[in-house]
């Protein structure tokens, strides 16, 4: 059964931010987490909240901070954003 995919306000903001060729690839990697929201090559973040982290769109240069809510099947995007930027104000 499919995860259901929510983004945060702070998400959405991000996503507006980046380039339309650009925000469209790393849409379609956030999909494909409905599927799988564990795909190798995510990691999980040393913070309080049980964040995880996934490289996606072109190159791979840009990283999408979720978390993971099997009990109600649900991936909540909380960052998204180039890998130089996306770690600063991440709780």
């Amino acid at each position: 059964m499919p995860y259901r995919i929510e983004f945060r306000p702070a998400a959405r903001r991000d996503l507006a931010k980046l380039d339309p060729f650009i925000r469209r690839k790393v849409v379609e990697d956030i999909e494909k987490l409905a599927e799988n929201p564990r795909p190798s090559g995510y990691d999980k973040l040393q913070m309080k909240e049980k964040l995880y982290r996934v490289y996606v769109g072109p190159r791979k240069n840009y990283r999408v901070i979720y978390q993971v809510r099997d009990e109600v099947l649900l991936v909540l995007v909380v960052k998204v954003g180039d890998r130089k930027e996306v770690y600063r104000r991440v709780k």
